[in-house]
């Protein structure tokens, strides 16, 4: 006899809403205004108002994890019309503990997060300067958290390329194949 219950399946309450707020948050270099923009145009070609609002980091050349360094981009979209980038924000995808740090506290409560789980390394996380891993600690407790690995490959250096063009880069997915 076993002792586990059947248990019927969660449908996922689908949630229509009016009008959502991104925001996109990386290191300068990760593709947060390519990825931004990429998002605008695809809200704008389903015929949604849109308002945006690009955030560049402060620093030129801030080293890579750190709070300086953070670049971001912020949508506001909804079928019916949009006037501001918007304050508080529905969704937050911080791709490095710095990301989260600075961005947070503008994502409303029960707000989604999207993290990049790859990032949250010990030495990712001392170099936004925080004590504990927020993945771990439920401090996040009160969004609901996606936290999805977002792998990190290495790139082939092309003929004639220099040696930083092969460095490392962030992908959006894993590739099928080894070659």
């Amino acid at each position: 006899m076993s002792t586990l219950a059947e248990v019927p399946p969660v449908k996922n309450k689908r949630e229509v809403l009016d009008q959502a707020v991104i925001r996109f948050a990386g290191d300068s270099g990760d593709g947060m205004q390519i990825t931004g923009s990429q998002f605008t145009n695809t809200a704008a070609l389903y015929g949604n108002d849109i308002a945006t609002f690009p955030d560049y980091p402060a620093e030129i050349r801030a080293p890579a994890g750190t709070i300086p360094g953070v670049s971001g981009f912020q949508l506001h979209f909804s079928s019916n019309e949009v006037y501001t980038p918007g304050d508080a924000i529905d969704v937050l995808i911080a791709m490095n503990p710095a990301a989260l740090k600075v961005n947070i506290a503008d994502l409303k409560a029960n707000g989604i997060l999207i993290v990049n789980s790859d990032s949250f390394k010990e030495g990712d996380l001392r170099k936004a300067q925080m004590a504990s891993n927020p993945l771990e600690d439920h401090s996040l407790d009160k969004f609901r958290l996606f936290s999805v690995g977002f792998i990190t490959a290495r790139w082939t250096r092309p003929s004639g390329g220099s040696r930083t063009s092969s460095r490392t880069s962030r992908c959006w997915w894993k590739p099928t194949s080894s070659r």
